[in-house]
């Protein structure tokens, strides 16, 4: 029987391509989403990959969410933190409710779905959980202390997790993704895009099947002694 995956923000973007792969690699594959339900409804009839709707940043919301995907699908035994949102301003500028919502959506969301799932990993001796992190994690960004903490805390709490899990035969990794050419990205003004490209020694952007390519292994029984650790995928941009 196919092991489950859920891949939350899974529906557009990296999660999107992470969830094709998951799926092209033999996972049942369960994508989250949040908001946009045209799109999560196009990416279904697309890949047959089943959606559902919940919003990561509540820990109710999550613990009836991944009933539903256990009572149609079956255990989850791969989870991918993947849902983010950006809400960038200097701090200066920033405002209390910019900081709670990234901060709740990127890095409490992380808790609140591993939470719901680590029980039942540790009961049946298995399971893979990948936090999708960011090269902003790692160097920091000019208006994003929200968005930088949030990333960094998401490998912090990978280190932990990981430590915590490893005897259960739960392994707990991180990607950070550097800058990806997704819509959001190459929506981006085409002099300011060259600019960030000038910045990365390979010459290019990154792809979502990049990462999401780097998530399939982590999912692997091949990658079943890597844990704890933070895989940086940003064609050289940052080096740590």
């Amino acid at each position: 029987m196919a092991r489950v995956a859920l891949v939350t923000g899974g529906t557009r973007g990296i999660g999107e391509a992470i969830s094709i792969a998951l799926k092209t690699a033999g996972y049942t594959v369960a994508a989250n989403y949040a908001g946009n339900d045209e799109a999560a409804k196009a990416f279904s009839e697309k890949t047959g990959i089943p959606h559902f709707k919940w919003d990561v940043s509540n820990f109710d919301a999550c613990k009836d969410g991944i009933a539903k995907v256990e009572a149609e699908l079956g255990p989850v035994d791969v989870l991918v933190n993947n849902a983010g949102i950006t809400r960038d301003a200097p701090l200066h500028k920033m405002s209390l409710e910019q900081w709670n919502a990234v901060i709740t959506t990127n890095l409490s969301s992380s808790f609140n779905m591993s939470r719901n799932v680590i029980e039942g990993m540790r009961a049946r001796g298995f399971g893979r959980i990948v936090c999708i992190s960011s090269i902003n994690g790692q160097k920091g960004q000019f208006g994003q202390t929200n968005y930088s903490a949030a990333k960094a805390g998401e490998i912090g709490f990978v280190k932990a997790l990981a430590q915590e899990s490893a005897k259960h035969g739960i392994t707990v990794n991180a990607i950070a993704p550097g800058y990806i050419g997704t819509e959001m990205v190459r929506a981006v003004p085409a002099d300011v895009l060259a600019k960030i490209v000038a910045t990365i020694p390979v010459g290019r952007l990154g792809e979502p099947e990049d990462i999401a390519r780097g998530v399939v292994f982590l999912a692997s029984d091949a990658a079943s002694f890597v844990t704890g650790s933070t895989l940086t995928i940003n064609g050289a941009q940052y080096i740590c």
